[in-house]
C-alpha cells in the first residue's frame, strides 16, 4: 500500500464571514461553519483554498468598503 493510501481526507469548511480552513473529515465540523463540497488530501484542500479565497477581507469588511 502506498503513502497515498493511508493519508488522511480533508474537507474545505467556510464560516459565515466567508473565511476558509481545512478540516479533518473525522472531526465533527464546529457550530458556524459549512462543508464547501471540496474532499481530499490536506494540500489538495489548501490548493483549492488559494483559488477560491482570492480577497482575505472578511465578508462583513469587504461589503463595508463598497
Amino acid at each position: 500500500m502506498s503513502d497515498q493510501e493511508h493519508e488522511p481526507e480533508y474537507t474545505v469548511v467556510v464560516n459565515h464571514e466567508e473565511q476558509y480552513s481545512v478540516w479533518s473529515v473525522l472531526i465533527p465540523i464546529p457550530r458556524g461553519w459549512r462543508e464547501t463540497g471540496f474532499r481530499g488530501s490536506r494540500g489538495a484542500c489548501l490548493a483549492h483554498i488559494a483559488a477560491v479565497w482570492t480577497d482575505l477581507r472578511p465578508l462583513s469588511v469587504r461589503q463595508g468598503s463598497s
